[in-house]
């Protein structure tokens, strides 16, 4: 508030700007001070095993959804004893199976994956290796694996995922149940899908068997049985250890990672804060109805499908047949030379009998929609969903014409800017039009400006510019509007690029990777020169040095944020494009429309 005298210096104009730096100002720090940081407070670490088995009790998990009470499953009660032939290997074994895909690592030890190699990404370690979405570290520091058998007893859990399964290679006729009596040698590794895969364990007391059907997509198909003295026990599928990239330094791996489950349409995310310990998670608390269940970063998912009833993929899925589990784990880290607990989150799934099919692969849109249920609602378009989908889409249409990303961005701020330069045209005739009436402006804001902001007559001089802004057909936002409609453009355009995994790692001339900054800077430098040039050709409605000179910082602050945020370098790509063709534009506009002389003021009576 100006003091009694002052001049007031916030014109429409002014405030325009000043709510647009000052937007740019609280990305800065949430960005710097609130966003996700690598610093993990304590976690509790996993639960001993039980020495009995423990009957569980009421779900008490904050996270649980009310709507769907959690199912205990009764305790293990004392069966008559049956006899049971043990079934165990003598030896470990790593079993190899790929396909185009993927190159998996099986153990028979718990019937665990090891190792799950996505063939057509890599990760961002130097040199670049092919991306591995397992854990090793924290698997073995929490003794959890992905495909891990999830029981409602814990001594029983351990037993099983400890176990030395017997393992061949499915065959169809009679031969199958040879195997399971005899287990053949296995054929050399890998293994080439399409191929069946099995696993049978047995301590005489516990018995569980698993079989893998693997094929040539991202979807391998498993039915995992456990029975206890004879007696079919419930059992749950885990991806447990870790998921995702564990190469991503902005921010932290752990920051990516989110369990998920879809109900009723509606997909609910998890982050490692919302989750709770196994002090919560007790043994038997599941959640039911759910449509399919998961864990992903931000390109990559592991999803427990229902299976489909009948044959074939078209065929309708029961929609809320799963179960679930959500928990974190937590291993030990080194952060700035100090050991700091991190979390691991982990989720399970469930289906009676337990049949389930996984897509462990790429967040790609089309394929995700093509899935059984669809699952392309986990790229995460954010809150402009409607800016940032299209632009996505019509993205993606160019790319099949134009097969580098960086110059399908280029021709995209093209049409974008062609489309919005009637838009151009009438804010530079408003920017013009103020320009004129100038003068007059200032003459009235000299009249008042010895009157403070609270005095009644500082109305008077409102009135009177909006006369002359009405005389003249002005609108005060006018020659704002074309710049403010590109904000939309610039939020949404940059969650589409950040998260379509068609980015990653995207190159374009000297950029790497069009989903992550430029580290060199070269983009940001010269989005800044190009924005000020078009500032400096576009005529100027403010006659106050002082926001002429805001104006001219309004590029070095853009430059500074693409510098210091982790803001996709194809943003900046779309920016610079933007005001290139901006500064052509003005060009053509100064040629054709002349700055008018300057109208003389109107002398105003004496207050």
């Amino acid at each position: 508030m100006n003091a009694p005298g002052q001049k007031d210096k916030f014109t429409p104009e002014l405030r325009i700007l000043v709510a647009s730096l000052l937007s740019f100002g609280v990305i800065i720090l949430w960005a710097r001070f609130f966003g996700p940081k690598p610093q993990i407070p304590p976690t509790q670490t996993n639960r001993p095993a039980q020495t009995a088995p423990a009957t569980p009790g009421p779900a008490t998990s904050p996270a649980a959804n009310p709507s769907q009470p959690a199912a205990a499953s009764a305790t293990i009660a004392p069966a008559k004893q049956v006899n049971v032939a043990a079934k165990n290997d003598s030896q470990e074994r790593t079993i190899i199976v790929e396909n185009n895909l993927y190159r998996v690592e099986i153990s028979n030890r718990g019937a665990v994956v090891k190792s799950w190699q996505l063939k057509g990404y890599m990760d961002d370690a130097k040199p670049q290796r092919v991306l591995d979405v397992v854990h090793p570290e924290a698997s073995q520091q929490t003794g959890d694996w992905p495909f891990a058998v999830v029981l409602d007893d814990e001594q029983l859990q351990n037993a099983a995922n400890g176990g030395l399964y017997r393992a061949w290679v499915s065959e169809p006729g009679p031969a199958a149940e040879t195997h399971g009596h005899d287990y053949s040698i296995l054929p050399a590794n890998p293994i080439k899908a399409p191929s069946g895969l099995d696993f049978v364990w047995s301590d005489g007391h516990l018995e569980v068997t698993k079989h893998f059907q693997f094929d040539h997509t991202y979807v391998v198909r498993v039915e995992t049985s456990a029975k206890f003295n004879g007696n079919p026990i419930k059992a749950g599928l885990g991806w447990l250890g870790g998921f995702g990239d564990l190469t991503v330094t902005n921010p932290a791996p752990v920051e990516t990672v989110t369990t998920y489950y879809s109900e009723g349409g509606k997909i609910t995310n998890f982050p490692h804060k919302k989750l709770d310990g196994l002090d919560k998670w007790g043994p038997g608390l599941w959640q039911g109805g759910k449509d399919f269940v998961g864990i992903e970063d931000r390109y990559f998912t592991a999803a427990f499908l229902p299976p489909i009833v009948g044959r074939g993929d078209a065929v309708p899925v029961p929609m809320g047949a799963l179960e679930t589990r959500y928990w974190k784990a937590s291993r030990t880290v080194k952060v700035n030379g100090q050991d700091t607990l991190e979390p691991v989150p982990q989720v399970a799934a469930a289906t009676q009998p337990l049949a389930l099919r996984v897509y462990v692969g790429p967040k790609d849109y089309d394929d995700l929609k093509k899935m059984n249920p669809p699952l392309h609602g986990l790229i995460n378009f954010g809150w402009l969903e409607f800016i940032a989908e299209p632009l996505f889409h019509g993205l993606k249409w160019l790319h099949t014409y134009i097969p580098n990303w960086g110059w399908a961005i280029v021709v995209l701020t093209l049409v974008i800017n062609m489309l919005l330069f009637p838009l151009r045209i009438s804010s530079y005739k408003t920017t013009l039009k103020m320009q004129r009436v100038a003068p007059e402006i200032k003459t009235i804001q000299e009249k008042y400006k010895k009157y403070s902001m609270r005095d009644p007559r500082k109305a008077e001089m409102n009135k009177e510019v909006m006369a002359i802004y009405s005389r003249e057909g002005i609108n005060p936002v006018g020659g704002c509007f074309q710049m403010f409609l590109q904000m939309p453009v610039w939020f949404g355009l940059n969650t589409a690029l950040r998260y379509a995994i068609e980015m990653r790692h995207a190159t374009w001339l000297w950029v790497l990777d069009l989903s992550a900054k430029d580290p060199y800077y070269i983009l940001p430098v010269l989005m800044g020169v190009s924005m000020y040039l078009v500032s400096k050709m576009t005529p100027m409605t403010a006659t106050d040095p002082q926001q002429q000179a805001m104006m001219k910082i309004m590029p070095i602050t853009m430059a500074g944020i693409f510098m210091i945020s982790p803001i996709s370098s194809g943003l900046a790509v779309y920016i610079l494009t933007s005001s290139v063709v901006g500064i052509a534009q003005q060009w053509y506009l100064n040629r054709t429309h002349p700055v008018p002389a300057p109208a003389k003021p109107v002398r105003g009576k004496k207050s």
